[in-house]
């Protein structure tokens, strides 16, 4: 059996209490957060998208609830910019070192600053995306800022 992904591997090291969870991942989804939340039955308030943006030009993790969309006004000042824009999904694979779809917060291969959206943050337990296709985590939100190094802030449209 595998050792773990780098994310649960990161999640390990920060010592944080976490769940996995494994569905099975449908190449193709339009909506990959919704897929993941009705797959393993977790309402999409709960179930988290992590979306590597670039604000100003410097990479960051912006991490909403499935069911919302980002505001990049909201995105940039967030982190302290004038500007947000998404990331394109190879750019992002290459600095993550994870694949579209598995992108999580925690092991990224290039450590970048992290936001989470504020509201998601009431939730007693969120799920993340665990580092590969069709692995999610569940843990509190508390650690998941811990061990992702990020903080709070309103993020939606």
């Amino acid at each position: 059996m595998s050792k773990g992904t780098q994310a649960t591997l990161a999640l390990d090291r920060a010592k944080v209490a976490f769940r996995r969870i494994a569905y099975d991942y449908v190449a193709g989804q339009d909506k990959i957060g919704l897929h993941a939340a009705e797959a393993i039955g977790v309402e999409a308030t709960r179930v988290l998208k992590t979306l590597m943006v670039e604000v100003d030009g410097k990479p960051c993790c912006a991490v909403i609830p499935s069911d919302q969309s980002l505001s990049m006004k909201r995105v940039a000042a967030g982190f302290g910019g004038k500007s947000a824009q998404m990331m394109d999904p190879a750019k992002a694979e290459r600095l993550t070192g994870f694949r579209t779809g598995g992108i999580s917060p925690f092991g990224q291969k290039k450590r970048v600053p992290v936001l989470f959206e504020a509201s998601a943050m009431a939730a007693e337990e969120i799920v993340l995306n665990g580092g590969q296709r069709g692995l999610m985590v569940a843990l509190a939100p508390a650690d998941a800022i811990a061990a992702s190094g990020g903080r709070a802030a309103a993020l939606i449209a």
